[in-house]
């Protein structure tokens, strides 16, 4: 048995190297939420989530008033329960959001923390489909100046180039007409037999302007459109889904299995993208990939690939992890000290305990928003 002694939680705010935009919006910074939860025997979890391009502190306090609290002596193999009593705590304050992601994150390190404790890998540690590696895609394409059709294209054809099979790019941006140029450079870039992913970020608010940009991207042969309208507009999701060839893929953003249960009803989607640091976390996320699959319906994860590489392996009906080649978007990668290998399209899985990585506390200090103490830590009740 292993109680809980403490949890610590820090907030980072890591800037873009190149200011980066997608359809909806422009990023120059992201803020993460870190925390560390240690057992009376000396072993530590971590967990983060992405926190947004500024207003951080909501999930930091979240995390360090409203959820760490009840963490405290209690015993950490007792996930199940921890995840209920938590989520009742966040009830007023929010089902999904900021008070989710908090909640998530203490989930997640609660998991990276039995798992290491049971000296095993944490897909191991949940049972694992495969031992060496999980397919992955990798994701770019973003909207930078001066990168014209042709520069898009080359980045596309040198994902392929070193090895992947699938490739994903942004658009919803810009008119269709200027889109399809776009997705044109990319897929005579990357050739017929290679998965070409396209995401809008919620681009579109109505059926006719969504149906018009599907229109041209069908004839390249798109695998999935993803998040063609908000996250709440589950209706419109499944007209389109009804409309379009290509399958609809979405909820990044989504929280908790209610919601994502009447997006499989009304099938709305034939890909989840959920992610386990937004939706409530591995326990979550677990329930959630269950359900889809009595839908028959497939998982891949959004962003984080150095932890949805474990779930990944460790669930039947999920395909594909997006990855990241550099640090430029999830610059999340230089808050950690391991990183995983791409090799043939495929992320090499790690043999180390638990997530496989640790943060990286100088890097934690550099980017931290009170470097002087990065750490609140929260020991008692």
């Amino acid at each position: 048995m292993s109680r809980i002694r403490s949890v610590s939680v820090c907030l980072a705010r890591v800037p873009l190297a190149s200011v980066t935009s997608f359809a909806t919006r422009t990023v120059s910074a992201r803020d993460y939420c870190l925390v560390r939860v240690r057992s009376a025997e000396g072993v530590e979890g971590i967990g983060f989530c992405y926190a947004g391009s500024s207003a951080g502190n909501v999930v930091r306090a979240a995390v360090e008033e409203l959820l760490a609290p009840r963490l405290v002596g209690q015993e950490s193999l007792r996930v199940e329960g921890l995840w209920q009593e938590l989520y009742q705590e966040a009830l007023l304050h929010g089902r999904a959001g900021s008070v989710m992601r908090a909640l998530s994150i203490l989930d997640i390190a609660l998991w990276d923390l039995n798992a290491r404790a049971a000296r095993l890998p944490l897909y191991q540690y949940l049972g694992c489909c495969v031992l060496d590696a999980v397919p992955a895609y990798a994701s770019g394409g973003y909207y930078l100046a001066r990168k014209t059709p042709k520069k898009l294209g080359e980045e596309m054809a040198g994902y392929v180039k070193a090895g992947f099979t699938a490739v994903k790019m942004k658009v919803g941006r810009l008119s269709p007409a200027e889109e399809e140029v776009r997705v044109r450079a990319a897929r005579e870039a990357v050739g017929p037999d290679i998965h070409l992913m396209l995401d809008a970020n919620n681009a579109w608010s109505d059926l006719p302007t969504a149906v018009a940009y599907m229109e041209r991207f069908e004839r390249y042969a798109p695998y999935w459109i993803e998040e063609p309208f908000g996250p709440d507009d589950i209706d419109n999701h499944a007209k389109l889904a009804q409309r379009t060839r290509v399958a609809v893929a979405t909820g990044e953003i989504a929280c908790g299995r209610w919601y994502h249960k009447e997006l499989l009803e009304k099938r709305g989607a034939e890909v989840l993208q959920t992610d386990a640091a937004v939706c409530g976390g591995i326990t979550e996320w677990r329930r959630i990939a269950a359900t889809a699959a009595s839908y028959g319906v497939t998982l891949s994860p959004h962003w984080f690939h150095d932890l949805h590489a474990h779930l990944v392996a460790a669930t039947p009906n999920a395909r594909y992890v997006e990855f990241f080649p550099d640090d430029q978007v999830l610059n999340f990668r230089r808050l950690i000290d391991a990183q995983l290998t791409a090799k043939g399209g495929k992320l090499l899985l790690p043999k180390t305990p638990g997530l496989g990585f640790k943060f990286d506390e100088k890097a934690v200090r550099k980017y931290a928003l009170t470097p002087a103490k990065p750490w609140a830590m929260i020991t008692s009740p």
